[in-house]
């Protein structure tokens, strides 16, 4: 673990913007200078009896202000005690982590699915500063949040699996019926989901980045605790492997294998 990595933050606001997500905002001199859309940092509990960290992915960063938005799942009790901070509290987290999405000439195509799409807030934002054209698809279990922000970024169309909102089934579904194209996929998402674009974009030749969904233990890379299945020999393990926290989360589509 680097120390100059460490940073207490202070939060700025907390707020439940769907039934079991929390958006936090938090101001911060190290992480928000250094960050980029697609990267992570690891948040580190009050309670002593939790010592690994939890990863959560970067929504907004504000390097101007030294602001990052934090937008999570109850997942345990980990994210249960972050989802208790209020203004004015201290969180220790340490970051950015991972490599983030590099951007490309051309129409941009993001996809998020799930706690997936708080990633894509940043990107968009980043590509709408670079003038590049932004068209999201989202897909949603039930609740939907970040409408707001993903519109600003560019056009935006809705799958949900009960179909209560814009196309009933998965982005894909949403992309064929509403015939939407790109020339660079970003997507984040569950697995199915990513597995399924990478066939995709094979299929119509179109360059894709995913950015991979695991559970990390250190965040830096040496536990071994989040390694994917790759088409080259990872330099640390040895094996076809890469650390998503470390080589990632983001990658080429053909760099990983599902």
């Amino acid at each position: 673990m680097s120390a100059k990595r460490m940073e207490t933050v202070e939060v700025i606001s907390q707020e439940e913007i769907a039934s079991g997500i929390f958006s936090m905002w938090a101001r911060t001199e190290k992480i928000a200078a250094l960050a980029k859309a697609g990267q992570f940092v690891s948040v580190f509990c009050a309670d002593g009896t939790r010592l690994l960290p939890r990863p959560i992915s970067l929504c907004e960063i504000e390097g101007e202000t030294g602001r990052i938005r934090l937008v999570y799942r109850i997942a345990g009790a980990g994210t249960e005690e972050f989802a208790s901070l209020k203004a004015g509290d201290q969180a220790q987290m340490m970051g950015p982590l991972g490599n983030g999405f590099s951007p490309r000439p051309g129409r941009a195509l993001l996809i998020g699915g799930g706690i997936g799409i708080p990633p894509m807030v940043g990107l968009g934002r980043e590509l709408k500063r670079y003038n590049v054209p932004v068209v999201s698809v989202c897909g949603y279990r039930d609740e939907r949040f970040l409408t707001r922000e993903l519109r600003e970024n560019g056009e935006l169309y809705i799958a949900t699996e009960d179909g209560s909102s814009g196309t009933k089934g998965t982005v894909l579904d949403a992309i064929r019926e509403r015939q939407i194209s790109g020339d660079v996929i970003y997507a984040c998402g569950p697995t199915p989901m990513l597995r399924a674009l990478k066939e995709y974009a094979a299929k119509i030749n179109v360059p894709c980045y995913l950015s991979l969904e695991e559970r990390m233990a250190c965040g830096i890379g040496a536990c071994l605790g989040c390694v994917c299945k790759s088409h080259e020999t990872d330099e640390h393990s040895k094996v076809r492997n890469k650390r998503v926290c470390a080589d990632g989360p983001v990658f080429l589509a053909t760099e990983v294998e599902f």
